[in-house]
């Protein structure tokens, strides 16, 4: 039965899709996580007893910067190695085929740019960026490891990951943008994301009142599981490269 479904949701999205002149995807750690990205959720996320969530916000990087930094460091000495997954591929070749795709990523990781996807706007920055605290310029950095306390190539000032921290506001152009492709999508993918993180959980329903069919793929069922039009229970890396 369960492969019957899947089959039969298949089978939908590939119609939806062949005729599709938008499509927007959206991408949470469930993706990541099949290339080895830790998720940093539950009982295990902790680093050197550290909650993850206490060290990502402006007060902890204002009161121990070098803390902030060691975390940050390892995160990314974590990821230098990892690859893009079948998924992330397939989102590629899926893009070359449909006139206007938008990719919205909850992912700091940057494996959508490394696999090569084009248009990514991703909500929650790059961690493979770096703004610095004095002059504001953002640049790609991808040295591993950075010194304890990384200084602008530019001015010198103190740089931070070109995140955002819990307690700052999201890009307004990013948000902007991907709202603006929400409603004027055919299709719309929502792949490996709870649906419990605003504003991003709100946006396949804000896809399906503009009249989108909606798809959700994950693991494990989701507040929207049996709201939108279809629900794929497996791994992204599985299910995504058959919608080809």
């Amino acid at each position: 039965m369960a492969n019957q479904e899947m089959n039969k949701g298949l089978e939908f999205l590939r119609s939806r899709l062949e005729g599709a002149r938008r499509l927007v995807v959206l991408t949470g750690a469930g993706i990541s996580a099949e290339s080895g990205v830790p998720t940093f959720r539950g009982k295990d996320g902790l680093w050197k007893q550290h909650r993850p969530m206490d060290l990502a916000t402006p007060e902890a990087f204002q009161r121990d910067s070098r803390l902030v930094w060691e975390f940050y460091n390892w995160r990314r000495e974590l990821l230098f190695p990892l690859k893009p997954n079948a998924a992330h591929e397939a989102l590629v070749e899926l893009e070359k085929r449909v006139p206007h795709f938008t990719l919205i990523t909850q992912n700091i990781d940057g494996l959508h740019q490394v696999a090569g996807s084009g248009h990514v706007l991703e909500l929650h920055g790059n961690i493979w960026w770096v703004r610095c605290t004095a002059c504001g310029q953002t640049y790609e950095e991808r040295t591993v490891p950075l010194p304890e306390l990384p200084l602008c190539r530019l001015c010198d000032g103190l740089l931070r990951p070109n995140v955002v921290w819990f307690g700052e506001m999201l890009d307004s152009n990013v948000l902007g943008g991907a709202f603006e492709a929400l409603e004027t999508a055919d299709v719309m993918l929502v792949i490996g994301t709870s649906g419990t993180v605003q504003p991003a959980a709100s946006m396949g329903m804000a896809a399906k009142r503009a009249g989108a069919a909606v798809a959700e793929i994950n693991l494990d069922p989701t507040p929207y599981t049996n709201i939108y039009d279809v629900g794929l229970a497996g791994k992204a890396g599985e299910i995504v490269p058959r919608l080809l």
